[in-house]
């Protein structure tokens, strides 16, 4: 009997696989990273080539380093970076242009161009969305009005488009299969979230044609099985596919938020902060954004959402670009040297700023230096801005939801920092749950894969495999975390608007 379930994670930075068993545990994993394009200021592009081969090279690292046997695998789900956004020629399978990838702001300008055309309000009506180069609308308009062979591609029928997970189905079923889950046909701006289906005003508004568009299909549900001849997949062929989720929705079932009310913050590249809020569709009043966070069988539900552009890639950028650190654990070291960041606030704004601002043109800065800081206070103001940036996004939430948080889970690759989980317990005045399997986004997957396959019967027995790894409780005092926290909201409006 086949007794585990592989995940694939298609990242912003890399791609992972892992494999799981029926208790969540993780018994094999692997990683590729991939090239980062920045072709010019705000831009930011894969090569979706790069992305799939990187991909099925971890994927089949995984099956041979864990000694894994391929018919021990009862089906495959998918999670990836959402939002962005390939098109290729379905004859020859060739992407027409380099991936657009959410974090990318070409389309800035579009957007305001939207605006101005008064169609912000059904925007948000009907997908749950804001009017933001951050989804994949405009990035499709974007490669159709600058791609040449594009725009010719669609007229003859031959062109298609996917976010992550689309491309890679495909791929893997050897062209036959052209679908997206509902979590993320919800982040492109073309998708009613209340009917579950394209919306073709908005299409038309974009001039996007409806026929490169994939199936919105649940996210749990077996689409097809890995195609004869994929390229070091050999051995996986019939293998059902079965599970597809955006990154975030499937850290939110990872994390067992199965109850409306229930919250997690994932810090990645981004900080993606959601809350269930079940059946209903909750319409936010402070600027976040909803959609479907997962749809099982013939129902759905729901999820309230905020985001924070960099969050993890400001360790990175310390560590690859300013040399000030060599590992992420050293940011962890040098910041706990130091009791405070001595009075300087870091806004990390270097792609605009997500929820609850959406400052398309707002970018990074340090404010309150002085001749007496040092690297240790940066690296410190670093893991405070990330703490703020959740703090910002959480106090949003209890607005719109009413709701008093008395918990949050975490997971993601930055939340092993335990000073960094400490601060922002101090920062939202509520425990901060860190689990012992971190790897909640893979593990989301791999659940909705499982229970569509039957090696899970359904989300209870899914809960019960939840191990908790550390509670961090507030330690700070109230007048003190206020006076912080008015400091990083006064260096926010230092950033924002800079680059209009």
């Amino acid at each position: 009997m086949a007794k585990y379930v592989l995940a694939l994670d298609q990242g912003t930075t890399s791609s992972r696989a892992i494999i799981f068993d029926k208790k969540g545990n993780i018994v094999s994993k692997a990683q590729n990273e991939f090239e980062q394009i920045y072709p010019q200021a705000g831009w930011v592009e894969h090569d979706p080539l790069a992305i799939l081969y990187s991909q099925f090279q971890a994927v089949a690292n995984c099956v041979i380093s864990g000694g894994i046997n391929p018919n021990e695998i009862a089906g495959i789900g998918i999670t990836n970076q959402r939002e962005t956004t390939i098109l290729w020629d379905r004859q020859t399978g060739k992407p027409v242009y380099n991936a657009i990838v959410w974090q990318c702001r070409r389309t800035a300008s579009l957007c305001e161009e939207l605006k101005e055309k008064g169609i912000e309000d059904y925007v948000k009506e009907k997908t749950g969305l804001l009017i933001d180069a951050y989804f994949s609308g405009t990035k499709i308009k974007w490669i159709l009005d600058n791609v040449p062979e594009a725009r010719k591609l669609a007229d003859e029928g031959r062109l298609l488009f996917g976010t992550v997970e689309t491309w890679l189905i495909w791929n893997l079923t050897g062209g036959s299969v052209h679908v997206t889950d509902y979590s993320n046909a919800s982040r492109t701006m073309l998708f009613d979230v209340d009917k579950l289906c394209w919306d073709k005003y908005l299409c038309d508004q974009l001039g996007i044609p409806m026929s490169i568009l994939p199936e919105p299909v649940p996210s749990s549900k077996v689409y097809g099985r890995v195609s004869k001849g994929i390229l070091g997949l050999e051995s996986l062929e019939g293998i059902p596919i079965c599970g597809a989720i955006g990154d975030q929705p499937a850290a939110l079932f990872g994390q067992g938020c199965f109850e409306a009310g229930q919250a997690k913050n994932t810090y990645g590249t981004g900080c993606f902060l959601l809350m269930n809020t079940g059946k209903t569709r909750v319409k936010s009043k402070n600027n976040l954004i909803t959609g479907v966070a997962w749809g099982i069988g013939d129902e759905v539900e729901y999820a309230i959402e905020g985001s924070a552009f960099n969050a993890g890639s400001v360790i990175k950028w310390l560590r690859d670009e300013l040399h000030m650190i060599d590992t992420a654990k050293r940011c962890d070291e040098l910041a706990e040297t130091v009791s405070d960041a001595n009075g300087i606030y870091f806004v990390p704004a270097f792609t605009g700023l997500g929820a609850p601002y959406w400052d398309m043109y707002a970018r990074g800065c340090v404010i309150g230096l002085t001749r007496g800081t040092n690297r240790a206070h940066v690296a410190r103001s670093v893991l405070e801005a990330i703490a703020y940036q959740v703090t910002d996004l959480l106090e949003a939430m209890k607005s719109d939801s009413d709701i008093d948080f008395t918990e949050l889970r975490v997971d993601g690759g930055a939340s092993v920092s335990d000073i960094m989980m400490q601060i922002q317990a101090d920062m939202i005045r509520c425990e901060v749950n860190r689990p012992q399997n971190v790897e909640t986004t893979a593990l989301g997957a791999a659940y909705l894969a499982g229970l569509a396959v039957g090696v899970w019967e359904n989300t209870a027995e899914i809960q019960n495999n939840r191990k908790v790894d550390r509670v961090f409780a507030p330690q700070m005092d109230i007048d003190k975390r206020n006076s912080y926290y008015e400091g990083w909201k006064k260096a926010v409006k230092c950033s924002m608007g800079w680059a209009k």
